[in-house]
């Protein structure tokens, strides 16, 4: 009786606490709005259009002052309260400088907001956003943004344009390694958790950052994967798969949406009323500002969509886009479009008042210096807790594709080992694309991972993988013709046990405008392996990619295959844990990897078509002539050291609105482990077409050798529902099959009626 008396009184003081925190927070909104209306008084039209500018980083501000040209004209305009904004200035004394001109030179004192890429990390770099993905490990993604955060304000930035939230199903798109892959549900639990870890539980912090919920929307659907390409599909995609991952985000209070360079529906989306004010800011109630992309409105007159800069600045916001990046149509034409009438004034406030509510929110007003402390600069760029959680992150994103006899892990100092690809001793590389911020050679290579766990191997290269300078803007050169390096990299393998072949895409095959049509090995690199298979096929293959790779050569003879992506600073020591066995390895991936580029776009959760099968033994069926329609790993795949063991499924369907699920997960292998229990559901008919099966729930669980856990499940009306074409979310009822298990395409099947 009384541990039922104090059971109950807990809950009301945690209930009481809730309330009392959630009053505070909306009496905190209620100052700042004040605050907001109270300045936007004392403003004038061109400073309130001021605010809607964000510029590029155009000189050093802590040399001369600018005395002509462009950067003369933007300076005057920092000077006279024109702009809102900056990206891509960083460090302490650069932001200090540019705030204090902001603060101390304008006439309302209004500080600038100010934001990089901080994509996967600043200076410490943890595993690039597809690879985090891949651990399917929320807390740990969060904890990696969170170091982010941290060290990206202690050179003075306080805003961030990530997490990019945008689905997509086409390996050759090179934005792919930028994202969460290709399903919405697992998209949105991991960009809920970045958004987290960049804004903290307090805004106002000096450690904290604003998020950019990235790109609204359908940006990663561009056609054939070609960069900045036309995206045309249909309203049921746009609803159930595109939008899902940005209203997770609002509901998660991300505090600024960027727009996208593509057209959604004819319109381009910096310039779509649809997106920005009917769903984002009307039926979501979006509290935050939308920025556009890098000249995003300029393009609308590229796309032929508006007639001239002007035209462009009118339609962009009209249609909700509230800070112009770089395109200069608001600085150069919306005073005079409110004057014409052709923007309404009020449009304009709407715009101001959220970017200040967000500076507000920063703390900026309280202290407009608060992210420019040189002892934070530099006490926390590359610690050694950042370290330690990159490291952790970067183990926990590797996947485990193969391993035939179980090859992997390796014995320490009790096997020759030959070390072969340009890559296993490249610095640079591993750290991936999107690393504004960071340094270059930076990285642990794997060679150097390798040398702590054992001294039993040696190296050599091959052929490179690419030649020349590498830049972040500048097409890469791709070596397909210097085998120099072939002779000695096989007679290394001639003579040792194990071949540790280190292959894959550099960290610039990836990332924005790096589109490819073959996503094969680049250069020579499957000659290599092929060479190097003919002398010792007792091969381990590191892969070290950006996005998926049509492998089917290797799948078909590679012993151990590890899908080891780009992961950041502490690379080349995650990759040697997991090859020695140090970390069991629990990655399962994000996104399907295909037998052939001619199969992209492909993902699991596909409709059935009409004719899924060949029943009747023809032709006539949804099919390939020359390949599987199957992908070459599924999306969810992935292995362990350990082995995993599902029964007991269990199917409680009495409650209609809350569906429970159980089933035990033993670990049946020799080694501790863990393993992601995802949970597929498939709506056998309704009355808008669903996928073959779509994930609705997964978990990640840790098992002791031979220990077994009951895992429970339970789903909602928002699980078991979806959008029709005109944006109702429905819940029908009817007959729904249940896949419970290790990947999208394994586990015990179940079904039970929904009433």
């Amino acid at each position: 009786m009384k541990k039922t008396k104090w059971t109950i009184i807990a809950i009301l003081a945690v209930l009481v606490l809730n309330a009392c925190n959630q009053k505070s927070s909306e009496l905190k909104q209620d100052v700042i709005g004040e605050k907001v209306e109270s300045l936007l008084a004392k403003m004038t039209l061109e400073e309130k259009v001021g605010q809607m500018v964000q510029y590029n980083g155009f000189y050093d501000a802590t040399g001369p002052v600018p005395t002509g040209g462009d950067a003369k004209k933007k300076y005057e305009d920092l000077r006279l309260g024109k702009v809102g904004s900056f990206l891509n200035v960083r460090g302490v004394e650069q932001v200090l400088a540019l705030q204090k001109i902001a603060v101390e030179e304008t006439r309302l004192g209004i500080p600038l907001i100010f934001g990089l890429d901080v994509i996967h990390g600043h200076k410490t770099l943890s595993p690039i956003p597809l690879a985090e993905a891949a651990s399917w490990d929320l807390q740990a993604i969060e904890q990696s943004a969170r170091t982010a955060a941290i060290e990206a304000s202690a050179v003075g930035i306080n805003w961030t344009f990530a997490p990019m939230v945008d689905i997509y199903r086409d390996a050759r798109w090179g934005r792919v390694m930028e994202g969460a892959g290709e399903d919405p549900y697992l998209g949105a639990k991991v960009g809920v958790a970045r958004v987290r870890g960049f804004q903290g539980d307090d805004l106002s912090a000096n450690n904290t950052i604003a998020a950019c919920a990235k790109h609204f929307a359908g940006y990663g659907f561009s056609e054939a994967g070609r960069e900045y390409n036309t995206v045309d599909i249909g309203t049921s995609t746009l609803y159930n798969i595109v939008f899902p991952p940005f209203k997770a985000l609002v509901e998660a209070d991300v505090k600024t949406v960027m727009n996208a360079f593509n057209i959604v529906n004819g319109v381009p989306a910096t310039g779509n009323s649809f997106l920005q004010r009917d769903i984002l800011k009307g039926e979501w109630g979006f509290k935050g500002f939308v920025v556009s992309d890098w000249a995003s409105g300029a393009e609308m007159v590229t796309h032929g969509y508006a007639r001239d800069l002007k035209e462009a600045a009118q339609f962009a916001a009209n249609a909700g886009s509230d800070m112009d990046m770089e395109s200069d149509a608001f600085v150069s034409h919306l005073v005079e479009l409110v004057k014409e009438g052709k923007v309404a004034e009020s449009v304009v406030d709407e715009a101001a008042s959220r970017i200040l509510r967000v500076k507000y929110e920063l703390g900026l007003f309280d202290d407009p210096y608060r992210y420019c402390d040189e002892i934070r600069e530099k006490d926390l760029l590359y610690n050694e807790a950042h370290q330690k959680a990159a490291l952790d992150m970067a183990r926990k994103s590797i996947v485990l594709l193969k391993n035939e006899n179980n090859l992997l892990p390796l014995q320490k100092n009790r096997q020759k080992i030959a070390v072969i690809g340009a890559l296993a001793n490249d610095k640079t590389s591993p750290l991936g694309s999107w690393r504004i911020g960071s340094d270059d050679s930076t990285a642990v290579s794997v060679l150097e991972g390798l040398m702590i766990h054992s001294s039993g191997f040696a190296y050599a290269k091959g052929a490179d993988v690419v030649t020349g300078p590498v830049s972040f803007v500048q097409e890469l050169n791709i070596n397909t013709t210097d085998r120099c390096g072939f002779n000695e990299a096989i007679n290394l393998a001639k003579r040792s046990e194990v071949v540790l072949m280190v292959l894959g895409e550099h960290g610039f095959h990836s990332g924005e405008a790096r589109s490819r049509t073959q996503i094969d090995l680049p250069g020579l690199q499957q000659e290599l392996l092929e060479a190097v298979y003919k002398v010792n096929p007792n091969i381990v293959l590191v892969l070290m990619n950006g996005r998926p790779l049509a492998l089917p050569w290797a799948a078909a003879n590679i012993p151990a295959i590890v899908e080891a992506w780009q992961l950041g600073t502490q690379s080349g020591n995650a990759i040697a844990d997991v090859l020695f066995g140090e970390y069991n390895p629990s990655g399962k991936l994000p996104m399907s990897f295909p037998r052939s580029v001619g199969q992209c776009p492909i993902y699991y959760n596909h409709f059935s078509t009409g004719r899924p099968t060949n029943a009747e033994e023809n032709v006539f069926w949804s099919h390939y002539t020359d390949e599987e329609n199957s992908p070459l790993f599924p999306f969810g795949f992935g292995l362990s050291y350990s082995e995993f063991d599902y029964s007991d499924l269990t199917i409680d369907d009495s409650d209609p609105k809350n569906v429970k699920l159980t089933v035990t997960v033993a670990n049946v292998g020799g080694i501790d482990g863990e393993e992601v229990v995802q949970l597929y559901l498939h709506d056998r008919a309704a009355s808008v077409v669903r996928p073959v099966k779509e994930l609705k729930g997964f978990e990640k669980i840790s098992l002791k050798a031979n220990e077994s856990k009951t895992v429970s499940f339970v789903l909602t009306e928002n699980e078991l529902g979806f959008y029709n074409g005109e944006g109702e979310f429905l819940v029908e009822p009817g007959e729904f099959d249940v896949l419970i298990g290790t990947s999208s395409q394994e586990g015990l099947a179940g079904s039970f009626v929904l009433k």
